[in-house]
């Protein structure tokens, strides 16, 4: 159990990362029909003399209704006058009805949180060419936090889950890669870690379904990707510990490939998506590395 310090800690740095107002797009574009399959664009600040790189964000929140793209909206605009052009994908997360045996509402929906995020990116490339001109799709970034560090990962694995799954693409997509802030990456080892209050196995529709799903849906098993990979994570974060971004490096690692992966001192969990913390100017570094 983390002591009062870190919780403290842990508190205050989520207050900080929320005390943002929220930022407005500069449009907004629906995949679907349903109210949560939209994606809000930012254009890229300042000088765009010639085409910007493209960073997809996922937001996080542990798949759970309360938590929507909203609180995010600083960090995408703080991308986006870092020359970036920007798409802040939302999509369907679990109810607001506490989960069975649980304090707090139901994380994720199977397979709906799935099936949004893969027509997201499906998507993508036309919403981009109409709603961001500015933006080189070419130079794709996706980046996500916590869950939707997971979501991150997961997308850019999509060729290799297994050949019945509706989700699966014949070849790797178009990224310069992904850059994950403390995903959760590795389905096992969080319901070990009892992350997010066992939040992985209620997104695989409970521990009945957890072993079966998790070759569809636990990036850990998704691998290697062949796709430039980073992790970014505070050493000091007690939601999403960074035994889970480890664990899933030592995955990558006996699968021949190499994940980069950057911890913090003295970070916890949400300065990475907090525009007014150093952590933040981190992740836009290792994102800028990929993308430029």
């Amino acid at each position: 159990m983390p002591d009062d310090a870190a919780v403290a800690r842990d508190a205050a740095e989520e207050a900080s990362a929320f005390s943002h107002p929220a930022v407005e797009p500069d449009t907004t574009a629906a995949y679907g029909a349903h109210p949560d399959q939209v994606v809000d664009f930012y254009a890229p600040r300042g000088d765009t003399a010639r085409p910007a790189p493209l960073v997809v964000v996922l937001h996080g929140g542990a798949w759970r209704a309360p938590y929507d793209r909203r609180h995010v909206t600083p960090f995408a605009d703080f991308l986006a006058r870092r020359g970036f052009a920007v798409a802040n994908v939302e999509y369907r997360r679990g109810s607001s009805i506490p989960a069975q045996g649980g304090t707090g509402p139901v994380a994720g929906r199977w397979p709906e949180t799935f099936d949004d995020v893969a027509a997201a990116f499906d998507a993508l490339p036309a919403l981009v060419r109409r709603a961001l001109p500015a933006a080189d799709p070419r130079r794709t970034v996706v980046t996500g936090h916590s869950a939707g560090g997971h979501l991150a990962l997961w997308a850019a694995a999509r060729h290799l889950l297994p050949a019945d799954a509706p989700w699966r693409t014949e070849r790797p997509a178009p990224l310069r890669g992904v850059v994950a802030l403390a995903p959760i990456a590795d389905f096992k080892v969080a319901e070990e870690l009892e992350v997010c209050g066992g939040a992985s196995a209620q997104l695989l529709g409970g521990e009945a379904k957890f072993e079966e799903r998790l070759p569809y849906a636990d990036p850990a098993a998704l691998l290697p990707t062949g796709i430039a990979t980073t992790v970014v994570q505070g050493r000091a974060d007690i939601t999403v510990p960074h035994a889970v971004a480890e664990a899933y490096a030592d995955a990558a690692a006996k699968a021949g490939e190499v994940v980069g992966l950057t911890l913090l001192e003295d970070v916890g969990h949400f300065p990475l998506i907090d525009p007014a913390a150093d952590a933040c100017a981190v992740v836009a570094e290792e994102i800028a590395q990929l993308a430029f």
